[in-house]
């Protein structure tokens, strides 16, 4: 998104993609080895206990013989980009300045494919610090579209995903995303908009709106992070990368009859957007 090597400078473009200057200097320390330890111990009772928050984390932790405060587990929480799940006045904050869009699910019945997908983000531990899983999911089937591994939580990765899903598998009548600000960035919204697709945001009163793309969260982290301990992002991209190939050729899912993403994406045929 930004070239270092333009005429214009760096600033300018930072100005004009409503992205923060400051962002763009940042060097990324790295994280303290019992840090680390103790986030991925954070990790996996989050998945379990979704509306668990920092007080309750801590007293889990503090169960395990680990000796720590609410505030530092608040602070860990916050650079996982994890956050409980429970209904809430619309405390979910974008950047300042960025649309938010309403929530467009609430009674609607998804039928068929190619109807509603979704997008989320989540942290995944590796041996040395974390990386982040991006990945579109077609609603109805459950079926994994797109899917990006980024060091960072910028927006790039999560462009890259959500240009993918339709070029692929054609253009869903509604978007949904939390109000995160990659997901709320002029940067993003502007890819469906022009391909003339519904953008909804999670907000008030949808506090179990992302609890699909959260069940695959849990399949992934579960199943294939957990038992490794990633050297490398491109030993990480790959490995994921066969782990959700199985999920979509053939991991059953009892909500599906039994079916898998695939076979349930399949059965009915997506009705593709017309150009």
């Amino acid at each position: 998104m930004i070239d270092r090597g333009h005429t214009l400078p760096v600033g300018r473009q930072a100005e004009l993609q409503q992205l923060s200057r400051s962002g763009l200097y940042y060097e990324p320390r790295p994280v303290l080895a019992a840090d680390l330890a103790i986030m991925r111990r954070i990790d996996a009772p989050h998945l379990d206990y979704p509306f668990v928050g920092s007080r309750m984390l801590r007293d889990l932790l503090r169960g395990e013989g680990v000796a720590i405060g609410r505030g530092r587990v608040a602070t860990m929480i916050r650079r996982m980009e994890i956050a409980a799940l429970y209904r809430r006045p619309n405390t979910s904050k974008s950047a300042p300045g960025h649309k938010i869009y309403p929530y467009l699910l609430r009674g609607l019945a998804v039928e068929r494919p190619t109807q509603v997908s979704a997008m989320d983000i989540t942290c995944i531990p590796m041996a040395r610090g974390f990386v982040y899983l991006a990945a579109v999911v077609d609603w109805f089937s459950r079926r994994v579209l797109a899917r990006r591994l980024s060091i960072t939580m910028e927006v790039e990765c999560c462009l890259e995903a959500v240009a993918e899903a339709p070029a692929r598998h054609g253009r869903p009548e509604i978007f949904n995303t939390d109000q995160g600000s990659q997901f709320t960035s002029a940067a993003f919204t502007d890819l469906p908009l022009e391909n003339a697709i519904a953008i909804s945001m999670d907000g008030r009163g949808s506090w179990r709106a992302n609890v699909f793309v959260e069940q695959l969260w849990r399949s992934v982290k579960y199943e294939e992070v957990y038992p490794r301990a990633y050297d490398s992002v491109s030993e990480a991209r790959a490995s994921i990368g066969r782990c959700l190939s199985f999920y979509n050729l053939k991991r059953p899912h009892s909500s599906l009859d039994g079916r898998t993403p695939d076979q349930a994406y399949i059965d009915d045929p997506p009705r593709l957007a017309a150009a």
